[in-house]
Formats: C-alpha cells, sequence, structure tokens
C-alpha cells in the first residue's frame, strides 16, 4: 500500500518539479495533490527529496532491468547488454528529462553528493546484475567504477543533446564504451601480472619467523 502511495506521490512531484526543482516545498505541494498531510509525507520519505529521488532512481533501475530481460539481453554480446542497459535508463528518463536535469543540480550540492553516488552505484550494480554479471573478485568493483564514469558523462552529454532522437549522445554512449574495454582490458591484464607476480614472491621467499 506503501509503494503505490509513493508512486502516486512521485508523479505528482514529477509535474511541480520542472516549475519549482527538488524542494520540500515542491514535495508538500505534491502530497497536498494526492490528499497526503506533511505526517504522510514524512513517514512514506523521511529524509524528504533525498529519499524521493533515491526511490525514483530505483524504480526506474527496476524497469531497465526488466526491460532488458524482455529483450533477451541474456544472449546479447556483454558491451550490447551494457550500452542497451544505458540507452534504455536515458530513454526512461526523457519524459521527464528537466526534473532529471534539476536532480543532477541537487546532488551537486556538497552536502548531498554521497547520496548521489548511492545513487549512480545503485544504478551502475543493477545494470550489471541485468547484463548477467556474476564476478565477485577485483573485476566486481572495477566493472562498477567504469560504468560509473561512463553513465555519468554520458547523463550528462544526453541533458544537453539537441539532436534528433538523440542520435548524438547514442554516438557518444557507443564511444565511451569502447574506451572502456580497453581500458577494462589494460586494468585487468595489469591486476593479473601484479597478483601472479605477488604469489610468485611468496612462494619464492616465504616469510621467517624472527629469532627470539
Amino acid at each position: 500500500m506503501s509503494e503505490a502511495k509513493k508512486v502516486k506521490l512521485l508523479e505528482a512531484l514529477l509535474c511541480i518539479v520542472p516549475f519549482e526543482g527538488w524542494s520540500d516545498a515542491a514535495l508538500t505541494e505534491a502530497g497536498t495533490n494526492c490528499d497526503l498531510s506533511s505526517q504522510d509525507v514524512s513517514i512514506l520519505f523521511p529524509r524528504g527529496i533525498t529519499d524521493v529521488l533515491r526511490f525514483y532512481n530505483q524504480q526506474l533501475d527496476h524497469q531497465v532491468m526488466e526491460n532488458l530481460e524482455k529483450n533477451g539481453a541474456v544472449d546479447m554480446k556483454v558491451r550490447d547488454r551494457i550500452t542497451l542497459a544505458v540507452r534504455t535508463k536515458l530513454e526512461l528518463m526523457t519524459p521527464d528529462r528537466e526534473a532529471i536535469r534539476k536532480g543532477v543540480s541537487f546532488f551537486t550540492m556538497p552536502l548531498k553528493a554521497t547520496e548521489g553516488m548511492h545513487n549512480v552505484y545503485d544504478t551502475v550494480d543493477a545494470m550489471w546484475l541485468a547484463a548477467g554479471d556474476t564476478s565477485t573478485d577485483y573485476n566486481f568493483y572495477s566493472k562498477r567504477l567504469l560504468l560509473a564514469g561512463v553513465y555519468s558523462s554520458t547523463l550528462l552529454f544526453w541533458l544537453d543533446d539537441c539532436s534528433e532522437d538523440f542520435e548524438k549522445t547514442w554516438s557518444f554512449l557507443d564511444r565511451r564504451i569502447a574506451e572502456v574495454l580497453k581500458i577494462g582490458g589494460a586494468l585487468g591484464k595489469t591486476i593479473g601480472k601484479v597478483s601472479a607476480l605477488a604469489n610468485k614472491f611468496q612462494v619464492c621467499v616465504p616469510f621467517s619467523k624472527k629469532s627470539p
């Protein structure tokens, strides 16, 4: 029940944000439009706008995962899966692009930057899981770090893209994915060599106990 109320409140808020921004006043107005008291709104989103944006991002990520599953992403190459995931997320946000723009501005505030990073991590983690990633070693973190850079830069490019059907954005995304694959490959080889060298060193020069 509370989930449905959250969705309804978010939808009402998205109609207000392009004009008033992501503010407590806008959230209160949206609550009034949904016949919710300020106490009701506080129960649904204890941290106010910060929680609303986290919820909004999670809703979008869930839709991305569903869309990838419907489109048979499992049968695609990893590069195509990730590209589709990023593109799908941006396409889902297109109807509310101005609200997204104001959301990006919201997270540039010093006290909100960490929350913005949490949202980005949620997104790239969901994308890799939807793409079938099962890594548990250093690759788990390096993949998400590299994709965070791709997603963030593509998002900013998309916000200012005026080309038809965002053609320039999709070209930009393809270039960034290609660059990251090269970096990721080089990074993996480097870490692999370092790990192998460390293991070899431990075998050849075992630690000895200090004499009393």
